[in-house]
């Protein structure tokens, strides 16, 4: 078991399954101390419980980050429980694809609360404590790491609010990073293809069957380690190297 973030305390959102839980699983391989926020509690304790019988900690931390509330007392609880932050990875997300004509605004609304305003919520009270981690942990260097897709760089018919949101999280990631890099605290974004995970299946049915799964059946999709491996490297480079994005592809997707 590699140590490189050994003292080092990890938030990951949308922990409960797919590209968060793998991510918890990476970074406490690494030595990180993991924080795990969804919705889903059960899961989460059952993840924290198979990372600390590997020999990692983990709190388990259910909370709505679409609430900004619910949000700040997350990211305090952690504080409270290990008395420090240094790494936030921003996975939360929801994608319900379909034609913007006759689209129901309520899905919009979804995916911008989760997308947009709960990586804002988690950002904005993870910051202080990030910051402080840069200025006197034994690293001098904190990270953000923001999971946004490639539907950040190119937009497509049917996926045009969830279009809005990744566009828009890409935005906010570069314009934070050059806020704060030169005070250590590094932000980046990571844009994956297509991974195989619980996303797809939050659309109705006609829509899956429409839009995701001729992709899925005929491509050699990622697998969520793949990501959490892109996030393990951009936060364990020396203190002076940042990777401000990352494009991580199925080698079958154009």
């Amino acid at each position: 078991m590699t140590t490189t973030l050994t003292g080092t305390i990890a938030l990951i959102t949308g922990a409960s399954s797919g590209i968060g839980a793998a991510t918890a699983r990476r970074l406490a391989e690494h030595g990180a101390s993991v924080a795990l926020v969804a919705r889903r509690g059960d899961r989460l304790e059952s993840l924290a419980a198979e990372i600390e019988q590997a020999g990692g900690t983990a709190l388990a931390v259910e909370a709505d980050i679409t609430d900004r509330d619910q949000a700040e007392a997350a990211v305090q609880q952690v504080v409270d429980r290990f008395g420090r932050l240094d790494t936030l990875v921003n996975n939360a997300g929801v994608m319900l694809l379909g034609p913007v004509v006759g689209a129901d605004p309520a899905e919009w609304d979804r995916m911008i609360a989760v997308n947009v305003r709960g990586l804002l919520h988690t950002t904005h009270a993870a910051l202080p404590h990030l910051l402080k981690a840069a200025d006197d942990s034994p690293r001098q260097v904190a990270d953000i790491v923001n999971i946004s897709s490639i539907a950040g760089r190119v937009a497509w018919g049917g996926y045009g609010v969830y279009n809005l949101t990744k566009f828009g999280v890409n935005g906010f990631t570069e314009s934070l990073r050059q806020e704060v890099t030169r005070r250590h605290l590094r932000v980046g974004v990571i844009e994956p293809g297509g991974v195989a995970t619980e996303l797809a299946s939050h659309n109705a049915p006609e829509i899956q069957e429409q839009m995701t799964t001729p992709f899925y059946e005929q491509t050699e999709v990622l697998a969520p380690e793949d990501i959490a491996d892109g996030v393990a490297y951009m936060i364990t480079r020396p203190r002076h190297a940042s990777v401000a994005e990352m494009w991580i592809m199925p080698t079958d997707q154009a």
